[in-house]
């Protein structure tokens, strides 16, 4: 499991920077589907993921945390669906008093108002009101694995999200990814300044040169000139 100073590392990191640093070491990129956000703008967590599998009772939430380790993120699958809240204030205080550091859900939540209040960073879908009136079969593996979109999620995991959604990077690659997703950070923040202090993007990025590049072979990417002269802006 990545140590504590790795996820640590997150706190002036973001989920653009975890993505490219993905991108940039050939990791599989795994983002839950876009519109699974903040409840409350600006929070963010990073931990180990504790999967589980919603089939219509609050009990399978209960025996997860059961399992939870400090700082775990409960990992919920509801399959995505629209037309019931899976979680709502009660499951999440008992989530914080079992030392989870934060919940995502494909799906959606409610008690919005008491969840803003309790703070415990939750991501969904959004808002509902009428909560699950089914009660599914449930799965032996509904405590170990979590689909959320196309991707399969397991405590091998470990989740960062903030406000432009949530990603799930395996424990043996966290330290590696947030390494070079730093470099990233270092790279960007100096293409800042230097914009705001005149110096255009174009300039920094020498721009005229890769057009000048293209011109002479087509195949040749703006990727690749930027990895050239040691720009971020893509990735």
């Amino acid at each position: 499991m990545p140590m504590l100073k790795d996820l640590a590392d997150f706190a002036d990191l973001s989920t653009p920077l975890v993505a490219d640093a993905c991108v940039r070491l050939g990791e599989p990129l795994r983002a839950a589907p876009a519109g699974v956000l903040p409840v409350v703008a600006g929070q963010r967590v990073a931990g180990r993921a504790l999967p589980v599998r919603h089939y219509g009772s609050v009990d399978v939430f209960l025996e997860a945390f059961t399992r939870a380790g400090p700082g775990d993120v409960l990992v919920i699958d509801n399959a995505g669906r629209r037309d019931e809240a899976c979680i709502g204030d009660l499951a999440v205080l008992e989530a914080e008093s079992a030392g989870v550091a934060g919940v995502v859900v494909w799906g959606l939540h409610r008690d919005t108002p008491d969840l803003v209040e309790i703070g415990l960073p939750v991501f969904s879908y959004g808002r509902h009101a009428p909560g699950p009136v089914r009660l599914d079969p449930r799965d032996p593996d509904a405590l170990t694995t979590a689909r959320i979109g196309e991707h399969q999620v397991t405590a091998a995991d470990v989740v960062f999200a903030d406000d432009d959604g949530v990603l799930f990077v395996p424990a043996a690659r966290v330290a590696a990814v947030l390494q070079v997703a730093r470099t990233l950070f270092r790279t960007e923040r100096e293409q800042a300044r230097r914009i705001r202090a005149g110096e255009t993007l174009r300039a920094q990025t020498r721009f005229d040169a890769f057009l000048a590049g293209r011109a002479e072979d087509p195949a040749y990417t703006f990727r690749q000139h930027l990895r050239r002269i040691g720009g971020a802006i893509e990735e």
